[in-house]
């Protein structure tokens, strides 16, 4: 370990290059030992941290805590009419910064393995109650219908970035 790094700052690092790696790979071909020379580190190092799907894991929270981070300071610092638009433009600036975070969260919609699936459906759980929150109080007209509505369209932002199809998205 490099002098003044501490264990917390590995942690981090393996989070990090474990989101390229799984991003750039798919989950299921990537290894830890690729995440290990990613991150410069011995693959028994990671191990000390996580397993391949812990490392997931940790690496989807990492994602949706970030939404949510952002999110939460838009509830708090908008005014009601402009929650919905600055929710998206917070949600384009992730997408821009933190691209790698959105794919590994597209890929692990389908993976079935049970600590995934908890920490997406938490994820998105969460994401969804904030927003529902933040509309109600907003006073926003049928606030579930349009917390459906924006969580969808998030989800074709997802696709159209993906595929670099930007023309799937509507232009207001």
């Amino acid at each position: 370990m490099v002098k003044g790094t501490t264990s917390t700052d590995r942690r981090n690092d393996i989070i990090s290059a474990a989101i390229e790696v799984f991003a750039e790979l798919g989950y299921y071909r990537a290894t830890t030992a690729q995440v290990a020379e990613r991150a410069a580190i011995s693959q028994p190092y990671v191990y000390r941290f996580f397993t391949k799907e812990s490392l997931l894991v940790a690496a989807l929270e990492l994602s949706w805590q970030r939404i949510l981070h952002a999110f939460q300071t838009v509830r708090n610092t908008v005014e009601p009419a402009l929650l919905e638009k600055g929710f998206i433009r917070a949600y384009e600036q992730i997408m821009e910064s933190h691209r790698n975070e959105i794919l590994l969260q597209m890929q692990a919609q389908t993976i079935m393995e049970t600590p995934i699936r908890a920490a997406m459906t938490q994820g998105m759980s969460d994401v969804k109650q904030l927003v529902l929150e933040a509309f109600q109080q907003a006073g926003i007209e049928d606030p579930e219908e349009r917390t459906s509505i924006f969580l969808a369209r998030g989800m074709l932002c997802n696709v159209s970035m993906a595929l670099n199809m930007p023309d799937l998205m509507l232009k207001r």
